[in-house]
């Protein structure tokens, strides 16, 4: 179990500052570690009171892991020193939650030009074959979200994208597909090319980096997309995990079928699945039963999404949940109680 730390432990300066080496939820200049729980409906809990983390944030009036987005944070915004910045600076609000994540295909490197703020030079992100770096992944709302557009310079330094190179890994195990990251849009933030190669910020402090002499390289080497407009939790991830009538073959298999895009696959995942009696079954995630079902992409994910809330009603919540393969999926998990329900066996199947 990992204590809370504050922001003392890990200053802002020089940037990009100090991070901790774990996940954690960021409130009030203090830092409480999470640990991954796949039992847990948010998938996390808080190290050192066990709370399940979306209990934790609705504690505080917070949005739930599901009604957040995931952004990579390769400079200083992994920095607790600088979510305080943040909040005191650009009125940033509410618990911020910081996951801990591996890098594979992405560095950050010294950006070429220098901030006007602070004659610092800033990192930016570049595609990197073979290079492994841990950086972080916020889950941030939509209130966040706009926070960091205005301290990135969206649309004017940085831009918001969705990054299809390299690939993200969480302390989970889940992998972030088409992580959101603000990547160079200005020529200052455009990769510094020393004698031809790009400097990794973990290769340079600093105070060395401020005297890099070089030419700015032409491109980040990143397959990347522009985001337009806000980012919706629902686009992450476009695929549904479904386990009972919602079964290709099933019986409410003709709601789902015209949203599915591409080819679904069998996959499983452990929990407990209980007899609700009414022709419909319910998921727990505590258990350690293999409970089969499908992975379907689904396009338009929002509109689909919407579509099968309603269908699920209110007995039903949806959330993220990793795969054993580290694919996220969204699924329903059941919201009563489940006493006096019988548990169903493997190769249960909706009646007609």
């Amino acid at each position: 179990m990992r204590a809370p730390f504050g922001d003392e432990e890990f200053p802002a300066a020089p940037y990009p500052g100090a991070r901790p080496d774990v996940s954690f939820a960021h409130l009030d200049g203090v830092g409480a570690p999470l640990r991954p729980d796949r039992h847990s409906p948010a998938g996390w809990r808080v190290d050192h009171t066990g709370e399940d983390l979306d209990e934790w944030l609705a504690a505080r009036d917070a949005a739930p892991m599901s009604k957040r987005v995931p952004v990579l944070a390769y400079g200083s915004n992994a920095c607790p020193s600088k979510i305080t910045w943040l909040r005191e600076s650009l009125g940033l609000a509410g618990p911020v939650v910081v996951l801990r994540a591996r890098c594979e295909g992405l560095a950050a490197v010294w950006a070429a030009g220098l901030r006007m703020v602070d004659d610092q030079r800033p990192a930016t992100l570049m595609a990197a074959k073979d290079v492994v770096e841990e950086h972080a992944v916020w889950m941030a709302d939509r209130e966040q979200v706009r926070v960091l557009d205005a301290c990135e310079g969206r649309g004017r330094r940085y831009r918001l994208a969705k990054v299809r190179s390299g690939r993200v890994v969480l302390d989970d195990g889940s992998v972030v597909d088409r992580v959101l990251a603000y990547v160079a849009e200005d020529r200052v933030r455009q990769p510094i090319l020393v004698r031809g190669k790009p400097v990794r910020c973990a290769d340079m402090d600093q105070a060395a980096a401020q005297g890099l002499v070089g030419n700015r390289a032409g491109s980040d080497g990143l397959k990347a997309s522009t985001v337009d407009g806000e980012p919706s939790p629902e686009s992450w991830p476009k695929r549904v995990f479904v386990y009972g009538t919602l079964q290709p073959g099933h019986e409410a298999w003709h709601l789902l079928e015209p949203m599915v895009t591409g080819r679904p696959r069998r996959a499983a995942i452990r929990g407990t699945l209980y007899d609700t009696g009414m022709g419909y079954p319910a998921l727990e995630l505590a258990g350690e039963d293999s409970i089969p079902g499908w992975v379907l992409p689904i396009r338009s994910p929002g509109r689909a999404l919407s579509t099968l809330d309603k269908y699920e009603g209110p007995d039903y919540r949806r959330i993220r949940v990793v795969l054993p393969d580290g694919l996220v999926c969204w699924t329903y998990v059941w919201t009563e109680p489940t006493k006096g329900m019988a548990v169903l066996p493997a190769g249960w199947r909706a009646s007609a």
